[in-house]
Order: C-alpha cells, then structure tokens, then sequence
C-alpha cells in the first residue's frame, strides 16, 4: 500500500521547464547553436547530460563555455522570478494528499533555482522534506536522488510511488525501485515511458491513481 509520494518539482509542481529551454537556447545561439525542443529533450530529459558539449565541440573552450553556463543560469532565475509557476490543479492536489500520504520533493533543479521558484509558491507547507542537487552525488537519471529519498523518509520501496514528467525522472525513480507515475508536460508528451507504473492526462489524476494503486 502506498503511503509516500516523491514529487519531482520542474514540469510537475512548477511550469519552469519551458523557461529553462528558452534561456539555454538564447544562450546557444549567441555562439551560433541551434537547439530545437526535440534536441533539448533529448539531451535534457532523456539522457540528463544537458548541451554544453555542444559548445565544446565547436571549439569553444572550458572558460567560455562556464560564462555560457552563468549567463544561462543567470537569465533562468530572473525570468523565474517574474511568471508565475505553479501548474493548474497542483495546490488542489497536493490539499487532498496532504496529511494522507507522507510527501517530499526530489528534484534535480539546483538549490538556489528551487527557493526562487518557491519565493511565491505556497507549495512548501506540505511537503515533509526536499532534496535538491547538491544533496546526493549524482542527478537524475541515475538513483542517487531516489535512493536518499528512501533514507530520509524512512519508508520501504514498495510504499513510495514518485511523480515524474520525464524519462529521465522516470529512469531515476525505477533505478531505485521506486514505482512512478509520468504526467507528460508539453515538452516530454509521446515520449517512451516504458516501466511507468502509469500515465496519466493531467495532475488532477493522480490521487484516483494513487487510490488504484492502494487496491
């Protein structure tokens, strides 16, 4: 019976995916390197190997492609603190789960990109613990996130279930032994979601999921 949901935090809580993809592309094409949604994709929600290699093999070299990297991040915080994030549905859902199911996040967004994102969220109040990238070893796709998820929560595999958007996420969570349920964002819809224990339309079915899973 499941009693702990892992929530992944960007393209499932927050709709900031879609502003990372613009800010890594404007910055790729200041040198000249196109990045199209489905190479983005690819490299960022499949693989989780991200694009500056990209940049290295134009040539570009390993002090130029850091300032890419701070101008990128740079930009992704300023347009996080100007939109608004917080998906449809989401503050609803996570009401009704709250106080039911023990819940943390598992996010593989750095630490000082997740607290701008939740400056106005409203969100943290019901979760029990957050796990951000410096927190374990290794990002998403590999188990590390999930695997210390377990050690805090302190629960078993079979009663966690994790909330993803993406291969990658899901990767990570079945890498771990942790069923997941995929809500596909418009960047990740049609991809391969093979090994999800569902997947679902839109956030709002994830408690009917959840209640199909304690069957």
């Amino acid at each position: 019976m499941v009693d702990t949901i892992f929530w992944d935090n960007d393209g499932v809580l927050v709709d900031t995916e879609r502003l990372y993809f613009e800010a890594t592309r404007q910055i790729l094409a200041s040198v000249d390197i196109p990045l199209t949604p489905g190479v983005y994709r690819d490299l960022f929600l499949v693989q989780g190997k991200g694009a500056w290699h990209l940049a290295a093999e134009r040539g570009l070299d390993s002090a130029h492609i850091a300032e890419l990297r701070r101008s990128r991040n740079e930009l992704y915080g300023e347009r996080l603190a100007q939109e608004p994030l917080v998906i449809d549905g989401v503050a609803d859902v996570l009401d009704a789960l709250h106080g039911t199911y023990r819940m943390g996040i598992v996010t593989s967004s750095r630490k000082d990109h997740f607290d701008v994102i939740h400056e106005r969220t409203g969100l943290l109040k019901y979760f029990d613990f957050i796990l951000t990238a410096g927190d374990y070893p290794r990002v998403k796709p590999h188990p590390d996130p999930y695997l210390l998820a377990l050690e805090r929560s302190g629960v078993r595999r079979e009663s966690c279930v994790a909330i993803e958007d993406s291969e990658r996420g899901l990767a990570a969570a079945r890498a771990a032994g942790v069923d997941c349920l995929v809500v596909p964002t418009r960047l990740t819809e049609g991809c391969a979601f093979e090994g999800a224990r569902g997947v679902l339309g839109s956030i709002a079915e994830v408690p009917a999921a959840l209640r199909d899973a304690a069957v």
